[in-house]
């Protein structure tokens, strides 16, 4: 048993382990396992002594010093190189290099910290270098974004027709028109560059130096400046939103940079000036040049472009008219934009852009003070008529279409005069302030104008009035309306019954001119109220239901036997009735179309059509009227005389003249038209001055519209009044009765008054030009009804005495009889049927229209049937008017 227990211990495998160790004499390193125990090795040639466990664990404790001891002397025998190294080093051998050195190793403190000379050169290398890389893989990816489309969409420019600017209109946005780089003065493109970055013709698109100046002098306190170059605010205003972020801001930088790279400088300079804001409403320098000095930008000076330039810089600060906030005031932008424009000029001459000479002499002229603000794209009053007008023209006669003409960029030139626009605007005005009162009389309520004066010399429309304004009023009044002229029609029954004559009653309904025999203005005619009327041959003319035609005169008046000359003066309808039938209503329809009128604008012709049952526009009663002004030369009316676009015309009117009437006709109708105003129905259209006049009254049956239509040698004008609210759903012709105060409202009245203020004052100055004398024409010949029986006779010239008037016929008026009726519908404009008793209502005051231009009034409007006496149509010939038809006048 006591053997047993001195067995040595199990763990006396350390022992064995350090006898290995000592045994390898060579030097090399041998480390223990850690935790292991290392009993002292007994001397050589002996066992080693048994002990208990006190000596186990003493043994144990000499063993770690051993471990220690071994590891010392190993170190030792590896060299001198492993002297001064920790436990660590020495149990795992020499550390590895770092790549990057950082913490700094064999340092201590805050050296350690504190990066070597080679390791900042590494960094900015580095970085630069992955600066370089990002740069040059962005500019290999990133594409040049398309220019956004409503940077490039323009506004149209409408000019009066001495050139002054009317009005920006258009379907653009914004105030804008582009123009060619050519078209930039070189004055405004070197005060651009030198004032914002005069870097411009050698940079790459971006100027790292410009942003670092800029934030330098923000830094110091001096002026708020931008960094970007004239291509970023031209990437910014083409390509990009105005968002203020980061990510916008760094994809400016590279599309800058391949724009710069890829586009010319000369097209990145006018397109940053075609779309950079200066204020006023304007956006491109074509428009900011129009705000501010009323000029094209291509007349700009030097000083002025200078003080452009500063309006780029921030309009809202630097236009001395004042701006948006306390900081805004005129007084404190006109300090601010003097001092910006002197800067300019300064910069221009260091920048070698300016000779020092003329930047004094600039100066010494002083600021460029522009213009007092208006509005460039108001549309209201007559302006949006005034550019309708000229849009409907320019469609009609020219290649350009209307979608293109919504693009923009045109500029129009119009042959508006702006004064006589104004006066004849005046001249409604004050006949309404004067006479309506539709707070007070429901019969003044949606009482209309329409007007429209021209040149008979060029057919230029001079001015119009289209209604009390075009932003609340949407139908142009002095185009095609639907209303009937009435008795101003009446003056194409005589022209034609002069040029084409009266048949002969023993011929065929179609007769040459050699069965014909042009009538003069004497020739005579049955003039009471309701005589029957006749067909040329002499018998009853008859309707489709053998029903025949009594036609009234205004009032029922009769006036016996009268001449033509008579008739016209006093405006009676039965004289031109039958004339018309006599004449060949076909044969007064071309008369009226070679005066000037458009077919589309005719109604039917009917015995009536002789009356004015038709709807000519304001235009085209002017032109036509113009005509006889003329002496017979027709010339259409327009309104536009040229269309430019960037500076090139892209169409030119050359009006074309033709000899509508003969001179002898025209001049007869005239001196009969004269006698109108002279002794008849017009004289409230009489002329100061001794200033001669010809017109013509017109008012329609029902009451329902009025006319005045007149002329000078130098100006033809014709005036419409009539009653529709053009804010009803179901739109008609309302009357006219007890309309400004008075019983009815006839062409003699309002019209009339109208045209005399406007003529007076639109020739105001003018030399006082006379008609010429008429020659002798045609012959005297006695209408069916009057006595002796119709028997050509020479007659004397109109200039001669009417001393001798035919007796009064004998017969007595016969009763009308009741015509067919039949109800035309609402949108039935075709229907010709009657449904009225025969002889209608009364015609107005100059003899009217029969009851065929009520039916006219009301045609293509009405809500209700309407009545027309027999054949006398709807007066607007296929409808149209207030609710659609024609296109109107393009005049």
């Amino acid at each position: 048993m006591s053997e047993h227990r001195r067995k040595p211990p199990q763990s006396a495998g350390g022992g064995r382990a350090a006898a290995r160790r000592g045994a390898q004499a060579s030097g090399r390193r041998a480390a223990p396992r850690r935790g292991a125990t290392e009993p002292e090795s007994p001397p050589p040639g002996e066992g080693r002594p048994y002990g208990g466990r006190a000596e186990a664990r003493r043994a144990a404790q000499r063993g770690g010093g051993g471990r220690r001891r071994a590891a010392e002397a190993g170190a030792t025998a590896t060299g001198a190189g492993a002297v001064g190294r920790g436990r660590r080093a020495a149990a795992n051998g020499p550390q590895k290099k770092r790549l990057i050195d950082y913490p700094r190793s064999g340092r201590t403190g805050a050296r350690r910290w504190i990066p070597s000379w080679k390791q900042v050169a590494g960094t900015v290398i580095g970085f630069m270098g992955l600066l370089v890389g990002g740069a040059g893989i962005a500019f290999a990816v990133v594409d040049i974004p398309q220019v956004k489309d409503d940077s490039q969409v323009e506004k149209n420019v409408y000019y009066w027709a001495d050139g002054e600017q009317m009005v920006v209109a258009g379907a653009g946005e914004f105030n804008r028109q582009i123009v060619k780089y050519d078209s930039i003065p070189p004055a405004m493109r070197n005060a651009v560059i030198a004032a914002e970055n005069a870097s411009f013709e050698d940079d790459p698109g971006v100027d790292p130096m410009g942003i670092a100046r800029a934030v330098f002098n923000m830094a110091k306190g001096g002026t708020t400046q931008s960094g970007s170059t004239i291509t970023q605010q031209y990437v910014k205003n083409a390509m990009l939103s105005q968002e203020q972020t980061i990510s916008r801001k760094v994809r400016e930088l590279f599309i800058s940079i391949k724009v710069g790279a890829v586009k010319d400088k000369e097209e990145i300079l006018a397109g940053y000036l075609n779309t950079a804001y200066y204020g006023r409403g304007a956006y491109g320098i074509q428009a900011a040049s129009r705000a501010y000095y009323g000029k094209d930008c291509n007349d700009l000076t030097a000083s002025e472009s200078a003080f452009l330039s500063a309006a780029l810089n921030g309009p809202n600060l630097y236009d001395p008219a004042g701006g948006v906030g306390s900081a805004a005031t005129p007084e404190k932008n006109r300090k601010r934009a003097e001092e910006r424009w002197a800067w300019t000029l300064k910069r221009e001459v260091e920048t070698g852009r300016m000779k020092a000479a003329e930047r004094s002499k600039w100066i010494a002229d002083g600021f460029p003070t522009p213009n007092d603000p208006k509005p460039a794209t108001n549309k209201a009053g007559q302006i949006g008529y005034l550019t309708t007008l000229a849009d409907n023209f320019i469609t009609s006669k020219s290649s350009i279409s209307k979608a293109e003409l919504d693009r923009g960029g045109y500029e129009i030139h119009t042959t508006f005069d702006k004064k006589k626009m104004l006066q004849l605007e005046k001249a409604v005005q004050k006949v309404t302030k004067e006479n309506l009162k539709p707070k007070e009389r429901d019969e003044d309520k949606y009482v209309q104008f329409g007007g429209a004066s021209v040149d008979p010399r060029s057919g230029e429309i001079v001015a119009i009035y289209g209604g009390k304004d075009a932003t609340e009023h949407f139908t142009n009044n002095s185009d095609y309306t639907g209303v009937p002229v009435g008795s101003t029609f009446k003056p194409f029954v005589l022209a034609a019954a002069m040029s084409d004559g009266v048949r002969d009653p023993e011929g065929d309904p179609d007769q040459g001119p050699d069965q014909r025999t042009p009538v003069s203005p004497l020739s005579v005619y049955n003039g009471d109220n309701k005589v029957k009327l006749l067909n040329y041959d002499g018998s009853t003319w008859l309707d489709k239901e053998n029903k025949e035609w009594h036609q009234t005169n205004d009032g029922d008046k009769s006036y016996g036997e009268v001449t033509l000359r008579k008739a016209m003066q006093e405006s009676i309808n039965t004289p031109f009735i039958q004339l018309g039938v006599d004449v060949g209503t076909d044969k007064v329809k071309e008369t009226a179309l070679e005066a000037g009128l458009v077919e589309d604008q005719l109604a039917a012709t009917v015995p009536s059509f002789a009356l004015g049952t038709s709807s000519p526009s304001a235009i085209r009663l002017a032109g036509s009227y113009a005509t006889f002004a003329a002496e017979g030369e027709q010339i259409t009316p327009w309104s536009v005389k040229t269309v430019e676009k960037n500076g090139r015309p892209v169409y030119e009117h050359k009006a074309k003249k033709t000899q509508g009437l003969d001179t002898k006709v025209a001049n007869n109708v005239t001196d009969v038209l004269k006698n109108v105003v002279e002794k008849g129905t017009g004289t409230s259209a009489q002329l100061p001055d001794g200033r001669p006049a010809a017109g013509k009254t017109g008012t329609t049956d029902g009451n329902k519209s009025a006319w005045f239509a007149g002329y000078t040698p130098q100006l033809s004008t014709a005036i419409g009044m009539f009653r529709v609210n053009d804010r009803a759903e179901k739109q008609k012709f309302l009357e006219m009765y007890g309309t400004g105060g008075r019983q009815s409202i006839h062409g003699s009245s309002f019209p009339a008054q109208i045209w005399a203020d406007y003529m007076g004052r639109a020739l105001k100055g003018e030399k006082v030009e006379q008609f010429p004398k008429p020659e002798p024409i045609g012959k005297k010949v006695y209408g069916d009804g009057a006595s002796p029986t119709p028997t050509p006779t020479p007659t004397p010239t109109p200039s001669e005495s009417e001393s001798t008037e035919p007796s009064p016929s004998e017969t007595p008026s016969e009763t009308p009889s009741s015509s067919p009726s039949k109800t035309c519908g609402f949108f039935d404009p075709k229907c010709k049927e009657e449904d009225e008793p025969t002889g209608g209502a009364d015609g107005g005051s100059d003899g009217g229209v029969d009851g065929g231009a009520d039916g006219g009034a009301d045609g293509g409007i009405s809500s209700s049937p309407t009545t027309t006496p027999p054949g006398g149509g709807n007066g607007n010939n296929g409808g149209g008017g207030w609710l659609g038809g024609p296109d109107g006048d393009t005049g």
